[in-house]
């Protein structure tokens, strides 16, 4: 039998998204967690999507246009889990651990923005509670940086987080 999943979803803003730097293969990136949360749906996979939330007065602080999901994320606030988090990890201060813990997950898919902040930080603390983190590797993006393009980091990131922190696999490979 299959261990028990759960998709995470982490910070697909309008103002992350949409903002001044794109990130790389965005629209790709959208599509490919769409087709992920369709299929965590018909195999009734819990969905849990962040989102970031900046203090008063920042871009993405709550409520504001820029914190908004974006519209083109297949989201349903109805069935999905929408939690606000105020760190790089979705775990601090939030109650994704013991949400996922109650409904007896063992594997955490993980997609979303941005590579090197909180899709990395995600997988690290997934596998410090003893969760066991797939990293889905055309389903996570950024921005370049000066030091590095946006497809280096998320090469880099694929790399270093398979074994030691994650599974990481394409979303081709990945059934629910």
């Amino acid at each position: 039998m299959n261990a028990r999943r759960a998709l995470l979803v982490l910070d697909m803003q309008v103002g992350l998204f949409q903002g001044p730097e794109r990130p790389w293969r965005g629209e790709q990136v959208l599509a490919t967690i769409n087709q992920l949360i369709s299929a965590a749906r018909d195999a009734e996979v819990p969905i849990f999507m962040a989102r970031h939330t900046g203090p008063e007065g920042s871009p993405i602080a709550a409520g504001s246009a820029a914190w908004q999901l974006l519209p083109g994320l297949n989201a349903d606030p109805q069935r999905d889990r929408l939690f606000d988090k105020t760190r790089p990890s979705a775990f601090f201060a939030t109650s994704l651990a013991d949400e996922l813990r109650a409904a007896d997950v063992e594997e955490l898919v993980i997609v979303g923005m941005k590579t090197q902040y909180c899709v990395d930080s995600n997988c690290r603390v997934a596998a410090e509670l003893g969760f066991k983190p797939v990293l889905v590797s055309d389903a996570h993006t950024c921005m370049d940086t000066p030091g590095l393009s946006a497809e280096a980091i998320i090469a880099h990131h694929n790399f270093t987080l398979a074994g030691a922190f994650a599974r990481v696999l394409a979303a081709a490979e990945l059934s629910f």
